[in-house]
């Protein structure tokens, strides 16, 4: 076998530069008995010698076509009270990324994540993850992720990365105690990170805290805010509800709190006899999660959205003798139409335990949706702002004037 390494051995014979194992080394082809003038060949073996050989064959031309690497096991000199090779070591933690929260435990093995898992001890997911934060170890990994602070040139970053110390000396150059500064973030869960802003406020009173969320539920807190005069969103209560009626919103995927959704939609869906079973109607512009374990689904166009919101608005209007009656909107077909009042006759006959819920970031459907759960008596018992939901707190009409 072929080694360019000289201080690799395999074996004590080659250690010891065995003189037996050179000859053998040497000798590439065996001599054979003769007898007379021809050669006594006696070959005789069965499948299983033959197969023996073909293995031990193959398996001796793979090793000698590469060298086999060199790995050092480097001990520790003093060993961590909390690190025991081979045993692994969990961490209570949070998942936090924009509006994505997620109570976690993380596995580690000598110090490095290997693995994401619920927190049980959580009241909010009890346990439960989400796809992101699953893959969020993932992220501790990559290797084509910053390794610094850069600065932006031209509107892209520089690929040359900076020092913290250079990035807050180019900084204070521009800072003056009248400059106008606007920090731009996603939503801030922090408080300590809120304390940190309010500070830089005090030294810069003509700064202004600009939160943009890449995936945004502005229009609607802005309805909540014309609505009710609360700029917040409302804790939806899924377990609670008999009948709940989701229009383009994919709750146990990816809208709002998908963990805590789930968990409260899975203990609606099971008819064991002691708790009602929950009928779950799903209109929708393309496939999600939601809409594949719905009771009833119901395909429109992304662009027949907000006419099934203002036919649904208009049906519920005129059976509970509330809401003004009718709205002027586009139609839908007949046969949609019908599937809309059916809805609203399934609403109606549940009222004080339904829910109604819309992924529109389009203020006036927001609105509408609004009107929609106050005329079935829904706020106070299937959605609350008691404790109103923070993960999302985005404004797009302030990113927007940037």
């Amino acid at each position: 076998m072929k080694n360019n390494k000289q201080h690799i051995w395999i074996g004590t014979d080659q250690l010891n530069n065995s003189q037996e194992l050179s000859q053998m080394e040497q000798s590439e082809f065996a001599e054979l008995p003769a007898n007379g003038n021809s050669v006594d060949l006696k070959l005789e073996s069965n499948r299983r010698d033959f197969l023996k050989y073909l293995g031990f064959g193959i398996g001796a031309a793979t090793i000698a076509a590469c060298d086999i690497p060199v790995r050092k096991a480097v001990p520790y000199v003093v060993k961590p009270d909390t690190i025991v090779p081979g045993v692994a070591t969990y961490y209570a933690s949070s998942f936090v990324q924009g509006g994505d929260y997620c109570p976690i435990l993380v596995k580690t093995r000598e110090g490095r994540p290997i693995k994401i898992e619920g927190n049980s001890l959580s009241s909010i997911t009890k346990g439960g993850t989400s796809a992101r934060a699953q893959a969020m170890v993932l992220s501790l990994y990559d290797t084509s992720r910053f390794d610094g602070p850069r600065a932006i040139v031209d509107g892209v970053p520089d690929k040359k990365a900076t020092s913290w110390a250079d990035l807050d000396a180019a900084i204070n150059k521009k800072l003056k105690p009248g400059a106008r500064v606007r920090i731009v973030s996603n939503t801030i869960l922090s408080p300590t990170t809120k304390q940190a802003v309010a500070d830089f406020k005090a030294t810069y009173p003509n700064t202004e805290l600009v939160s943009y969320d890449p995936v945004s539920a502005s229009a609607l807190l802005q309805a909540n805010e014309e609505s009710f005069g609360q700029r917040a969103i409302p804790e939806y209560m899924f377990d609670k509800a008999d009948v709940i009626v989701a229009i383009d919103c994919d709750f146990l995927g990816t809208w709002l709190s998908p963990i805590e959704f789930a968990r409260q939609y899975a203990s609606r869906r099971k008819p064991n006899g002691q708790t009602k079973m929950s009928r779950h109607i799903q209109i929708e512009s393309y496939m999600s999660l939601t809409g594949s374990n719905a009771d009833n689904r119901i395909p429109l166009k992304p662009s027949q959205i907000g006419a099934a919101i203002v036919a649904l608005y208009g049906e519920v209007a005129q059976q509970t003798g509330a809401g003004g009656g009718r709205l002027a909107g586009p139609k839908l077909s007949a046969d949609q139409q019908r599937k809309i009042n059916t809805i609203a006759k399934e609403l109606v006959a549940a009222r004080g335990k339904s829910l109604v819920v819309c992924g529109s970031n389009n203020k006036s459907e927001q609105i509408l949706v609004n009107g929609i759960n106050a005329m079935l008596n829904n706020y106070g018992r299937t959605l609350s702002f008691a404790r109103p939901l923070m993960t999302r707190q985005g404004d797009d009409k302030a990113a927007l004037q940037l």
